[in-house]
């Protein structure tokens, strides 16, 4: 049996802004740090009883820093504006964040710049708005907190190695990546138990004849699917059925693709998360030279925080 990674994960479990928080990392100049973005440009927007017509352009802002400014220019007479935050996992399906409501702009509010920090914890923010009564001048903008500086790259590939690090001492995938899973023979039980516990779906099982001719099983007919929360995930047979019977094609005939990981940063454990920051600490401290007795498999701290994470058992 053997795994090969198909998609690696897109996000960090901490993002570069929380590794130089807790490096007390300080570089960078105010404009290397600060970037923005227009969501609603301005401008003069017309009458619109809904929050559809004014939709704003989107921004990553998840591992950032980001304020929201609404600059309103002159409402005709009568004329108010509503203007709100909403929130999005994937860029596409929007909610209004809970808190993200900015105070109505009147004609004796106009001509004057709010501003409402996010904290929410989605990867995407956006404005929309709504006109009532007359045309009303506005615009607003995604500021975020960039802290972009010269040693990023070495951070991130930092972050990175000490993430890969706790994925191999805890057996597990931390943020969601897919997985081919391949088999040389189907076991003599009824159960196959996937690596890497956090089971989000399963994408396909494949068997291949000595042929070469690849068959694509077919999920509640032929087997079932068993997330188990942050357990091994499992491939069960319904009742009554049986593995197929085939003669096997002699290499990975059997290959089982899935998807596994937490979806976001905001659902890993806090101790996994401290135990990537000690271990990042740890390297960025040595740069490259030996620590002595504050290696990266050395970590004691680290270790300690990540003995309750480890998936134990064996899979296959």
């Amino acid at each position: 049996m053997k795994v090969t990674l198909y998609t690696a994960p897109t996000i960090e479990p901490v993002s570069l802004a929380e590794l130089k928080l807790h490096l007390r990392y300080d570089g960078g100049t105010f404009a290397d740090n600060v970037d923005s973005t227009q969501s609603i440009p301005p401008g003069s927007h017309a009458i619109a009883n809904d929050y559809t017509t004014h939709v704003g352009a989107s921004k990553e802002v998840l591992g950032y820093s980001a304020i929201v400014l609404l600059e309103a220019g002159t409402n005709a007479a009568t004329g108010t504006a509503d203007v709100k935050i909403q929130e999005s996992d994937d860029d596409a399906t929007w909610t209004d964040w809970a808190t993200g409501a900015f105070t109505q702009v009147t004609t004796a509010t106009d001509n004057a710049t709010f501003e409402k920090a996010y904290t929410g914890t989605k990867r995407y923010i956006r404005t929309v708005a709504k006109v009532l009564l007359a045309a009303c001048e506005f615009g607003t903008s995604i500021v975020r907190n960039a802290a972009t500086s010269a040693e990023d790259d070495l951070l991130n590939a930092i972050n990175t190695a000490a993430r890969e690090h706790v994925e191999d001492i805890t057996r597990r995938q931390i943020m969601t990546a897919t997985w081919d899973y391949f088999l040389d023979a189907f076991p003599s039980g009824n159960a196959i138990v996937l690596p890497f516990g956090n089971l989000a779906s399963v994408t396909s099982v494949k068997y291949k004849e000595d042929d070469g001719v690849e068959t694509t099983m077919v999920v509640t007919t032929e087997y079932l699917v068993e997330t188990n929360g942050e357990d091994f995930g499992r491939i069960v047979l319904p009742y009554g059925e049986t593995w197929p019977s085939f003669t096997a094609y002699p290499s990975n005939p059997i290959s089982i693709r899935f998807v596994c990981g937490w979806t976001t940063a905001a659902l890993v454990p806090a101790r996994i998360k401290s135990a990537i920051k000690l271990l990042c600490a740890d390297m960025y401290r040595g740069r490259g030279d030996a620590v002595i007795g504050q290696s990266v498999v050395e970590n004691k701290t680290a270790e300690r925080l990540l003995a309750s994470c480890r998936l134990w058992g064996n899979f296959a």
